[in-house]
């Protein structure tokens, strides 16, 4: 009987030993600020999916030429052309459940003939282009037929911290709903690219792979504060994202009109040389000198003259007149621009709100400066002159009407948008390439203005 009642006192002690000393524990311990953000946020964030017909011409040489070198090499031949079918992905999230409005970048849509976008519950909907802006490379989808969504409360990127908790979330490789955090590291970032200079970027240390642009940049309270769009591929931990505030602006002139206006001050300018910098006092080669002010602009306003030199635009050093040019293409006329300017030899600062540029006001700068108009050619790729203007620099280099523009600089030319935005990268260029083809032949000649 002893031997037994030890043997149930052995057991009842090892069983009570054996339980844990903490009983129960706080669950709610593990929702962390991050996790909530997520949870708010995640159900507005969308996997974007684009296919894309590309072709191309089918060598006549068989295997010795691949299709992409036939193209490269043999681009003016008449050939056989083989369509592909191409998909590509990216994210977005949902600004407007109601309308069903989604905000993404540009360049995952760009060369897109079908739009799918996914949510977070697996349902797929057909979507369409509002409007898209690949200067700002931001562009708005609509969602068809999805009903009411649930969307992203919107932030204010005016008072973000360096050093704050920032969330992203995107679909990197397919992955969908990949949820990254890290801290913003810098404000104001310029990256500069083939295309370019974008200005004012957050950058973050949050991992940003392909597949994550056009999704959201989130504070820790799961507002949406940029849209992640860039990436350093030669570097570890260096993300870029457009500040929402920007966004903002930019997403309301889409909706209104489905583009961004392109916007100027009003001046003509030249680049600075060795012998000028060293005559304005600089010690060495940067800026832009005004060499022409027109009448009744922002810049005509602000007290600009011929002689000044633009030092700086929004903080970000002026290189030169190339480098103004792209730093003012990525301003909306609803934004303030600043202005470090050489005046009479000294340093001041201009504060100036830019001008729309409407197309007619481009077109007639284009038939002032160029000396040419273009319509489009309904029988294949290229602008064609429909008129020289007599004494011009187009008049002078020999262009006449039924010629065709392919391409002016880097840029291919296939619409009257084409050419006036590529007049617009060019216009303060003394000297611009052309491809023209007349006839069956194509030339490379330079445009002297």
């Amino acid at each position: 009987m002893v031997r037994i009642f030890r043997l149930i006192l052995f057991v009842l002690l090892s069983v009570a030993i054996s339980q844990p000393v903490f009983a129960s524990r706080d669950e709610s311990l593990r929702v962390t600020p991050v996790v909530r953000a997520v949870q708010k946020t995640s159900p507005a964030v969308v996997n974007i999916s684009v296919t894309r017909i590309v072709e191309r011409g089918v060598s006549p040489f068989g295997q010795m030429f691949g299709d992409e070198a036939f193209d490269m090499f043999f681009e003016g031949l008449q050939t056989r052309k083989r369509k592909y079918r191409s998909q590509s992905t990216g994210s977005g999230v949902i600004i407007n459940g109601r309308r069903g409005l989604v905000l993404t970048n540009a360049h995952v849509l760009a060369g897109g003939s079908d739009i799918k976008v996914r949510t977070i519950n697996g349902k797929e909907y057909s979507a369409e282009i509002v409007g898209s802006d690949a200067d700002f490379d931001l562009a708005v989808l609509k969602i068809k037929g999805a009903g009411k969504l649930p969307q992203v409360a919107m932030g204010d990127s005016s008072d973000i911290y360096i050093g704050e908790t920032v969330i992203a979330i995107g679909n990197p490789f397919g992955y969908t709903h990949t949820v990254t955090t890290g801290v913003v590291s810098a404000l104001k970032r310029t990256v500069k690219s083939k295309e370019g200079a974008y200005t004012d970027f957050i950058q973050t240390d949050a991992a940003i792979n392909p597949g994550n642009s056009g999704g959201p940049l989130l504070n820790i309270m799961g507002d949406l504060i940029g849209i992640n769009t860039a990436i350093q591929a030669r570097a570890e931990g260096i993300g870029f994202a457009i500040p929402i505030n920007r966004a903002k602006r930019v997403v309301k002139e889409l909706l209104a009109s489905g583009k961004v206006s392109p916007v100027w001050l009003g001046v003509n300018g030249q680049d600075l040389d060795q012998g000028s910098a060293s005559y304005f006092g600089l010690s060495r080669v940067y800026g832009m000198l005004i060499t022409d002010v027109y009448k009744n602009t922002p810049a005509a306003y602000a007290g600009l003259r011929p002689g000044d030199v633009v030092l700086k635009l929004n903080g970000v050093e002026v290189e030169d007149k190339a480098g103004y040019l792209a730093l003012l293409r990525v301003q909306t006329r609803s934004e303030d621009i600043e202005l470090e300017v050489l005046h009479d030899g000294k340093v001041g600062r201009v504060v100036v709100r830019p001008q729309s540029l409407e197309l007619n006001e481009i077109r007639s700068q284009a038939w002032t400066r160029w000396g040419m108009a273009v319509s489009k050619d309904s029988r294949g790729s290229g602008m064609l002159v429909s008129k020289v203007r007599p004494n011009s620099a187009s008049a002078r280099l020999g262009l006449k009407p039924g010629d065709k523009i392919h391409q002016i600089g880097n840029h291919r030319v296939n619409s009257q948008k084409d050419f006036l935005d590529s007049f617009l990268r060019n216009r303060m260029n003394n000297k611009v390439l052309l491809k023209v083809q007349r006839g069956r032949n194509y030339y490379h000649v330079k445009l002297n203005i």
